[in-house]
């Protein structure tokens, strides 16, 4: 299998990289997608999709309507003293873990011929004579079109020096995230966004009634905290009373918590070395615009547009990654801005409850903020 050349190869297979490989494959392209873990497995994320995203996520052949999901109509937000702002949510949107949805997903992509390489680590991307050598772990691969779905911060991305790994620590670069599933009595139809000092966390439904609860922080918090995770919670999450309330109700599903660190928000290249960075391997939202799932998806939707408008000769590859990118940035631009913008109002407890009291007090400025990090059906 490692002699022959694929149409497309894709590193990583989280939600970006599996749409992808199910959309090309149903094209007829031959595809090899790579993935350091095995299916299914946990990943830090919020777990919250758009409802944008329900028909694109049917179309590739996933049974929503069966699976009777949770539906998310009602947001509420808290400061870190527990004063809480509630609204509605103009779209709205669903639960699913990625432990369920990425290996449905991987079905399906095994279902249409898709070579799935799990447990598999690339070391090296390498474009040259119109082509690219992918180096493997599981050996030397070829293709004409390669696609970078491989998530927050990769050792890719180190490799190629990209100019967000370049930049000192900063307040958009040097987060950690934590998620828990967990057991709780909570309305089914609610995303609750908690803040705490320098972070907040989410908490919403998924399947099988229960909760993913994932918050981030940042790196300092941890320090603080003698790097223990339990003690962060202890002294600075549950200031908040509305968060000491769900971590002392709960009943945790996991021995540990999945994390995740070195996470940036920093601006990322959408075309690096000639390969199509899509996912947060191209950008990534703040958590709490809650949106990261539905751009991941929608983006590989944009990306397979033009890589086959190119496979199929009718555009070159320089045309392929131009509009790739203005494709991209005029649907996620300014969301990722607006995700930047909220952020920033959040961590301070002065600048959060200044916040949460105006919309309380000015109901209608939330619905158009909550709509700039929404899209449109795709």
């Amino acid at each position: 299998m490692t002699d022959r050349h694929y149409d497309i190869a894709i590193i990583g297979g989280g939600l970006a990289g599996l749409a992808l490989a199910i959309q090309s494959a149903k094209q007829g392209y031959a595809v090899v997608l790579f993935e350091k873990e095995k299916y299914p497995y946990h990943k830090v994320c919020g777990e919250y999709i758009s409802l944008e995203s329900w028909n694109f996520l049917e179309s590739l052949g996933i049974p929503l309507s069966k699976l009777n999901l949770p539906v998310i109509k009602q947001l509420e937000v808290s400061s870190p003293n527990g004063n809480i702002f509630k609204h509605e949510l103009p779209l709205g949107g669903f639960g699913i873990s990625r432990y369920k949805l990425d290996e449905m997903l991987a079905n399906i992509a095994r279902q249409h011929n898709v070579l799935l390489l799990e447990e598999t680590k690339v070391n090296d991307v390498i474009f040259q004579n119109k082509a690219f050598s992918i180096h493997s772990t599981a050996g030397e691969f070829t293709a004409t079109v390669a696609a970078g779905c491989f998530g927050k911060r990769s050792n890719l991305d180190v490799k190629w020096n990209r100019n967000f790994v370049q930049q000192k620590p900063n307040k958009l670069n040097n987060y950690i995230g934590v998620k828990y599933h967990i057991k709780i009595d909570r309305p089914a139809d609610v995303i609750a966004l908690h803040n705490f000092e320098n972070g907040y966390c989410g908490i919403s439904q998924i399947e099988d009634g229960k909760f993913c609860l994932c918050y981030l922080t940042t790196a300092v918090n941890l320090q603080k905290s003698n790097n223990s995770i339990e003690q962060m919670e202890k002294t600075i999450l549950c200031k908040n009373p509305q968060l000491k309330k769900i971590f002392d109700e709960a009943e945790f599903l996991y021995d540990s918590p999945v994390t995740i660190s070195q996470i940036s928000f920093e601006q990322k290249q959408l075309v690096e070395h000639h390969v199509l960075m899509i996912g947060d391997a191209g950008g990534m939202i703040a958590p709490l615009c809650g949106n990261g799932m539905s751009m991941a998806m929608h983006g590989s939707k944009l990306a397979f547009e033009q890589v086959h408008a190119f496979l199929q000769h009718e555009i070159t590859r320089a045309q392929m990654e131009e509009c790739y990118s203005r494709n991209w940035q005029q649907q996620f631009a300014k969301r990722l801005k607006t995700g930047r913008l909220i952020q920033g109002l959040f961590g301070k407890s002065s600048v959060t409850n200044l916040f949460i009291n105006s919309v309380k007090t000015l109901p209608f400025l939330a619905k158009p903020l909550i709509r700039l990090t929404h899209g449109q059906s795709y």
